[in-house]
């Protein structure tokens, strides 16, 4: 349920309504405009009299909100998040570059891929110490190592770093990072989210190749609903019927997800398409979607990567595109 209060509320009028909301057991998100300020009530809402609310001198409407996704709802949160790391900002009119490698492997190739990167314009440094592969054979990530070399990167360059987290139980390894991800596999892995949502890090939240848009809000609801309000959302592609790609691209979720939700909304184009031919267009496309941001993996050797090499950009190419999508942006700017 949200409640939009008059223009010319004072302090102690709103005081005196969240005081009388939360001691109906109700938690109360306060949403403030250049207009109107917006309640959001989170609870057991249903003996809420909302006649009685509506009547109130300093209310100017009352209704209930129908998504079962109410934190992130557009209509609980008009106003687009925006959500800082470092000097980065996400959302808005903001947009943000994340490159890097999949895996971290070494000290010097990550070292020279941030340096690269960051010379070539991007935001944030990704990389992947813990990897969740589809064989039990494939390279597996250097693991707490592999933060520590990503923390070494970030102190030679400032670039704030992503990385995924697959256990909760790793998370005090992630207390210097900057921004938490969240893979396709365990978008749905509910116990993650909720002790993620426990912290009050940004987390990147990314779509599962097989889940519906609905889906991976109710997903973000699992971390909002603990507490923390950071979450990124993450296009990567949804399992389709054409083979010619790893997954099939669906930018029809950034309109479609702005028009949904206040979060900001990223595209990994990499992970979508797993071919380094088809990452350039597709981020092009992002951009021009509107995305908030695009993360594209970014190896110094691409041919000799422990993981992901196929879909891996040269820094070279980075840059090129990089400034492409800064061209995008700016010509889609209203």
């Amino acid at each position: 349920m949200i409640a939009v209060l008059k223009k010319g509320t004072t302090q102690a009028q709103l005081d005196h309504l969240i005081s009388w909301l939360r001691g109906q057991n109700l938690d109360v998100h306060i949403s403030q405009g250049e207009e109107y300020t917006i309640l959001g009530l989170i609870g057991s809402t249903g003996n809420v009299d909302m006649e009685l609310l509506a009547s109130l001198d300093i209310v100017e409407s009352v209704k209930r909100v129908a998504e079962p996704y109410k934190q992130c709802s557009r209509q609980f949160h008009p106003n687009s998040t925006v959500i800082t790391v470092g000097n980065a900002k996400i959302g808005g009119d903001h947009f943000c570059i994340i490159a890097g490698p999949c895996s971290v492997e070494t000290e010097a190739q990550i070292i020279e891929v941030a340096q690269k990167v960051k010379a070539a314009g991007a935001d944030l440094l990704r990389g992947g110490a813990f990897k969740p592969r589809t064989s039990p054979y494939d390279f597996q990530g250097l693991k707490d190592e592999g933060i520590a070399l990503l923390l070494k990167a970030k102190k030679e360059t400032g670039l704030p770093i992503v990385t995924e987290i697959m256990n909760a139980n790793h998370l005090d390894l992630f207390a210097d990072v900057d921004v938490i991800q969240v893979g396709a596999r365990n978008m749905q892995n509910f116990d993650l989210l909720k002790e993620l949502g426990k912290t009050n890090k940004p987390i990147l939240l990314k779509r599962g190749l097989a889940n519906t848009l609905k889906e991976l809000l109710m997903s973000a609801e699992y971390i909002m609903s603990e507490g923390n309000q950071n979450i990124i959302l993450c296009e990567r592609g949804i399992r389709a019927f054409d083979t010619y790609s790893r997954n099939t691209l669906d930018l029809t979720a950034v309109p479609m997800l702005h028009e949904l939700t206040h979060l900001p909304v990223i595209v990994d184009p990499s992970h979508a398409t797993g071919m380094v031919r088809l990452v350039p267009p597709m981020a092009l496309a992002s951009a021009a979607s509107g995305a908030d941001g695009v993360m594209v993996e970014v190896h110094n050797d691409p041919m000799r990567a422990l993981c992901d090499g196929a879909q891996s950009l040269k820094p070279e190419q980075f840059a090129v595109l990089a400034r492409q999508m800064r061209t995008v942006r700016e010509a889609i700017a209203p």
